[in-house]
């Protein structure tokens, strides 16, 4: 990875909200090599999300700091052996979050469409699947820790066969 690649890359773990048109802005500023950026933005959604019971009021996540920022930084660097990228940006959000509220970002520049967008829904599966973080839906009848989803595993599965 180049100098400029790492300068443009990172991975943040945060309970802060952040600016999506910052953040694709960030991408490619300053950039004549960029011809595309390709972003996913994930939401709470009240909806019930395990499955069962109530919509949900609040979800609440937790993670391993240090382990998380590793995990996140390992599913990038695949990203980067799999498609010519030319930078990356990952935030994922810990604590109490409500409907509405962001949850995460991935942000992916590229020379060319193609890569922008592969890369960004790898990272995205990769993310649900093999990153650290616990979620918990508080619901009227109480709190309910999240099992993963078939279909998260599904999709990041379907990566696997391009190796």
């Amino acid at each position: 990875m180049s100098e400029i690649q790492r300068q443009f890359d990172s991975v943040a773990v945060q309970e802060a909200d952040f600016d999506v048109g910052d953040e694709i802005a960030t991408l490619s500023a300053g950039r004549a090599d960029v011809g595309a950026v390709a972003s996913f933005v994930g939401l709470v959604r009240a909806d019930k999300l395990s499955g069962e019971g109530s919509a949900v009021s609040a979800m609440t996540l937790e993670h391993y700091p240090g382990m998380t920022e590793k995990s996140l930084e390992a599913i990038v660097t695949e990203a980067y052996g799999r498609w010519s990228l030319l930078g990356t940006r990952v935030i994922h959000r810990f604590g109490r979050l409500v409907p509405g509220d962001r949850i995460v970002f991935v942000g992916v520049a590229s020379s060319h469409r193609g890569d922008a967008f592969a890369a960004c829904e790898f990272i995205m599966d990769y993310l649900k699947t093999r990153a650290p973080f616990w979620k918990k839906e508080d619901t009227p009848e109480g709190g309910r820790w999240v099992d993963a989803r078939e279909a998260d595993d599904s999709a990041a599965a379907r990566w696997d066969a391009w190796d």
